[in-house]
């Protein structure tokens, strides 16, 4: 097969293979670059002919992926290097739809980072892509039962998750956090917190992680009635929260995990470079 037909068939898959990647990984980035190498391989293979291209592909991204996965568990980074987040206004629409259902949850990935990466894999291939255990099995270095195994295990550790309200309600919790911050209540927002709240600051520098309610309260405290504009977003398909300066600046973007009506999890982006260069609304 000469290059140019292998390329052209190879641009067939690609779709199907960055959203494999993406969604085990957990960032668009990172999937693009497995892809890429999935591509060098395939242009460089010399074995026998390939008589499932798609086939043969997942396995090689599924390998790459896993190899990926081990890597951060040995090498965990403090600064991760997510692709941008999608921000758009948070009203019920057909472009939010499609980000809401084009996106992992927020607490699904939660779940996802505490699995093993064969485990994670094997769930991400067969419960959201549909691919049959007898090709998994190959992709994690297990038999088809054993990946079975991987998968099931996965499963449950994703439904014994609580699973964040209807969007409705989680709309409702992150009005009533923004409506609290701004009046000082800080008693409503500590009963709009979970006690043990994980708040993520990607700042210039790095992330910085903190848990517990009192953290995000000292915040509060600080920017009570500062000169600031901020109202909720769709973060991801998410309800979020954007935060301007009166001079329509970009402060801050935090993404909102809501679960059984309080606030779980705050991702926060709050380097100024970054969030200058990122689409938002206009406040």
């Amino acid at each position: 097969m000469d290059r140019l037909t292998l390329a052209e068939q190879f641009e067939e898959h690609r779709p199907r293979l960055l959203a494999v990647a993406t969604r085990a990984l957990g960032a668009r980035a990172d999937g693009e670059d497995v892809v890429q190498e999935a591509w060098l391989r395939l242009d460089r293979y010399d074995g026998p002919p390939i008589r499932n291209l798609g086939g043969w592909l997942t396995r090689v991204v599924g390998r790459i992926c896993i190899d990926v996965l081990r890597s951060r568990t040995a090498h965990p980074e403090t600064d991760l290097d997510d692709a941008d987040p999608v921000v758009t206004e948070d009203v019920d629409g057909p472009e939010d739809a499609a980000v809401a259902a084009d996106t992992v949850g927020l607490a699904l990935m939660v779940v996802l980072e505490s699995l093993r990466p064969e485990e994670r894999l094997a769930f991400v291939l067969h419960d959201l892509f549909a691919v049959p255990f007898a090709e998994i099995g190959p992709v994690v270095g297990r038999s088809a039962d054993a990946a079975k195994m991987l998968a099931s295990r996965a499963r449950r550790r994703v439904q014994e998750q609580p699973l964040p309200t209807v969007r409705r309600q989680r709309r409702e919790v992150v009005d009533a956090f923004l409506t609290a911050a701004h009046g000082g209540d800080f008693e409503a927002l500590l009963r709009l917190l979970d006690p043990e709240v994980v708040w993520s600051r990607r700042t210039a520098r790095g992330r910085v992680v903190s848990v517990g309610a009192d953290e995000v309260l000292s915040l509060a405290r600080r920017g009570s009635g500062a000169d600031i504009v901020a109202r909720r977003v769709s973060v991801n398909g998410e309800p979020g929260i954007l935060v301007w300066s009166r001079s329509g600046r970009p402060l801050a973007l935090m993404a909102c995990t809501v679960v059984d009506g309080r606030i779980v999890e705050l991702d926060s982006i709050v380097d100024s470079r970054r969030l200058a260069g990122m689409d938002l609304p206009a406040p």
